[in-house]
């Protein structure tokens, strides 16, 4: 989709809140998530600190003409419906909503006059955005993949794969939960010896993982695959996620079939799904292969992914010890890192992941994998950060962490920013590790 004046970094909304230069929903966001109101669920659109109720929207007249499908669509209780209707018909409601929240147009003047339209952000009951039929998990930061490969295989940290295809693995997806929702510390079998025998308890190397999700928009059939060119047309979006990861159950579990229950337990998501036409202006070049890399199969390849297939989006990962709430201590920063430095595009991601003929569907979630760089500050997760335990991080007041506590609350954010193009962000994802059920 071309960038148009939807983007304009001139726009301003008569909702006060949007037009603050640190907000991450002014009116060049406008990303869509589900929230409650009277006891059901509503679509709505993140802008400045208030939603704007789609319902409220359509029923008082200020998206008359749009198509019989996109208005039946808006009344559903999640976002399937409105993603499998494809980009275009976003795209078009983008447009309509633009229109209607900006200060300088007629349809902005007179929503203003309608107090029906707008939700208070802070008081509302966010929901999961979408009713994911599906999740998998992707393996697609190089640094992230050679970090952990060289704490298990020092001599050969990347399997020969790893340049030809992106890796990944079937998750969970009843078990993804929406941002505020509490994590229970899981319980599973460990083993102190590669051989065994293994203990049963609670997991002792309970661990965050800094993602990017997409959302999947219209899919395709069981049998057909979706070509690299024609692979983004497939996303409606993108959200933060955290996949909280069990890493003493992972080390004796995932020989030889890969990850099970280390995570199934729990995947957060961030509410708000920004779309693919909100992120145009922070399109970049796809990570730069080395001369020494193998050529990728022609599936695989194609110039306009080449060219701009990555995004810009700065992801950060903050840590808030119930030693520190208690204290009245803030969350401190763990990390910072670039998506743009992903070794695989999520558009190969989709690609491959249909190559096979497996059908995707509306609302599915494929999460990046682990967001690394090539520095201490930009590792993605506590067994990089901390390095399996060797080298703990320190936090204020004198705590340590190699892997997570009870009681401590990860926050995962996320924006992009460009020169001459309005900043705009993610939200958060928070949740707060439980002890483990007795």
């Amino acid at each position: 989709m071309p960038i148009d004046t939807t983007h304009d970094p001139a726009l301003r909304s008569w909702v006060d809140s949007a037009n603050a230069s640190d907000s991450d929903f002014p009116v060049q966001n406008l990303p869509f998530g589900v929230f409650l109101r009277g006891g059901a669920p509503r679509l709505g659109v993140a802008i400045g600190d208030r939603i704007l109720d789609l319902v409220a929207a359509r029923d008082a007249g200020c998206l008359e003409g749009i198509t019989a499908d996109l208005a039946s669509a808006l009344g559903a209780p999640r976002l399937n419906a409105l993603f499998a209707l494809g980009r275009p018909a976003l795209c078009s409601l983008r447009g309509r909503l633009s229109a209607l929240l900006r200060a300088d147009t007629p349809e902005g003047a007179r929503a203003q006059r309608e107090p029906s339209l707008l939700v208070d952000r802070v008081g509302a009951t966010l929901q999961l955005p979408t009713v994911i039929g599906d999740y998998t998990d992707f393996y697609a930061s190089i640094d992230h993949a050679t970090n952990v490969g060289s704490m298990f295989r020092p001599d050969n940290p990347l399997l020969p794969n790893y340049k030809h295809l992106p890796i990944g693995y079937h998750g969970r997806a009843s078990s993804v939960v929406v941002s505020g929702t509490d994590v229970r510390r899981p319980h599973g079998q460990t083993s102190a010896a590669p051989a065994g025998p293994p203990s049963w308890g609670p997991s002792a190397r309970m661990d965050y993982e800094l993602e990017v999700g997409a959302i999947i928009g219209t899919g395709n059939t069981l049998g057909s695959r979706i070509p690299l060119a024609e692979a983004e047309a497939h996303i409606a979006g993108l959200v933060l996620v955290n996949d909280w990861s069990a890493r003493d159950l992972q080390t004796w579990e995932y020989q030889p079939l890969g990850p099970f229950l280390a995570k199934n337990f729990a995947t957060s998501i961030s509410p708000w799904v920004v779309t693919l036409d909100a992120l145009e202006p922070f399109r970049v070049p796809r990570r730069a292969r080395a001369a020494e890399d193998p050529a990728l199969l022609p599936y695989l390849v194609h110039e306009s992914d080449v060219a701009r297939g990555a995004f810009g989006i700065t992801l950060e990962v903050w840590l808030r010890s119930a030693h520190m709430r208690a204290a009245g201590v803030p969350a401190v920063r763990l990390s910072q890192g670039e998506f743009a430095r992903m070794y695989w595009t999520l558009a190969q991601m989709v690609a491959h992941h249909s190559s096979n003929g497996c059908d995707l569907r509306p609302g599915d979630l494929l999460a990046s994998g682990t967001v690394s760089g090539p520095t201490r500050d930009a590792r993605g997760c506590l067994l990089e950060l901390a390095w399996r335990g060797t080298e703990p991080v320190a936090l204020p007041g004198g705590e340590q962490r190699s892997f997570l506590a009870d009681g401590d609350e990860v926050i995962v954010r996320g924006w992009c920013e460009a020169t001459g193009r309005r900043r705009i962000g993610f939200g958060e994802c928070r949740g707060t590790v439980l002890a483990a059920q007795a």
